[in-house]
């Protein structure tokens, strides 16, 4: 019979192009890292090609090494299909599920989330990747995930998307700035205010700079926020206004948030839809739409109970 490459050593090889690590590899795919090196090592002596640059600190794969993670990527999303075909014609929703989350919305929705599906389904194995909403389309397209919790994608081609929430989004601005008292918030007010986002690739961004351009507001081209987090600490010091969706709200804001104060713009309100995503045609559809039956009962119980009302 032909050689052909075990799922292990494809998943070994992937891992090690993903981290750049063999030891970062070893750990994520639990084992040793002479077991890892060594299974690589015969992979590329079956294949007769190096796949891998071994420079010192870094891991990187050759060109042939390129060519092969993309077929790998394929295979094992295939071998995956198989089981879920299995699984879906015995109505079981059991097995690894790959979930990708997006920064600004996976860690303020998970908490809630998590125990009832370990509840619902308890032979379900969650493995969760956090990135950015662009990057998590296409590992989604590509079989590299199952599928995403993430606003609502920019293009649709490869992707089916059910959405779960509307969610609002509020303006943050220090507590003493000049708009923080103004109760009924208008698009004009905002002119000539410098405003603050993450960096590209986040969706988020995209509201800020709709925001910026209908309003006259300025955007900080020359700050680029890598979390919500980081966003709030530039607010709180006067370097700008920014724009916090209500589930980190919920989260990290108190009653009483003393640096920071969230209002909303009566005439423009802002809003995102967030959803599930996942590859168009996919064998395992049916367990995603049940799947997002038990993201949609937990996001209607947090619509009604986002955000405490604004001083």
């Amino acid at each position: 019979m032909p050689f052909r490459p075990s799922p292990r050593q494809l998943e070994y090889l992937l891992a090690v192009i993903e981290t750049g690590h063999f030891r970062e590899a070893a750990r994520l795919c639990h084992v040793s890292q002479p077991t890892l090196s060594a299974q690589l090592q015969l992979l590329e002596e079956q294949l007769g090609a190096p796949l891998i640059d071994r420079t010192p600190g870094r891991a990187r794969p050759t060109p042939a090494g390129d060519k092969v993670a993309i077929l790998a990527r394929t295979a094992l999303a295939s071998l995956d299909e198989i089981v879920g075909v299995a699984r879906q014609s015995a109505g079981q929703m059991g097995g690894l599920l790959r979930l990708g989350v997006a920064p600004t919305f996976g860690p303020y929705y998970l908490p809630r989330l998590l125990p009832l599906l370990h509840e619902t389904y308890p032979d379900l194995e969650i493995y969760i990747r956090e990135d950015r909403a662009h990057l998590l389309e296409d590992s989604v397209a590509d079989g590299s995930i199952d599928c995403a919790l993430a606003p609502q994608p920019a293009e649709r081609d490869r992707l089916d998307y059910r959405e779960l929430m509307i969610e609002p989004l509020f303006l943050g601005m220090p507590s003493r700035h000049r708009l923080a008292q103004v109760e009924n918030l208008t698009t004009g007010m905002l002119e000539g205010e410098r405003m603050l986002t993450l960096g590209p690739g986040h969706r988020l961004s995209h509201h800020v700079r709709a925001l910026c351009a209908d309003s006259g507001a300025v955007l900080r081209e020359e700050y680029e926020g890598t979390s919500l987090d980081a966003l709030r600490q530039m607010v709180s010091i006067g370097m700008g206004l920014s724009v916090f969706p209500a589930l980190y709200a919920a989260s990290e804001f108190v009653r009483r948030e003393e640096q920071v104060v969230l209002r909303q713009i009566m005439d423009r309100p802002l809003m995102r839809s967030v959803g599930l995503l996942w590859r168009r045609g996919h064998v395992r559809a049916e367990h995603f739409q049940s799947f997002g039956d038990a993201c949609r009962r937990i996001a209607t119980e947090l619509s009604g109970q986002l955000l405490p009302e604004p001083e």
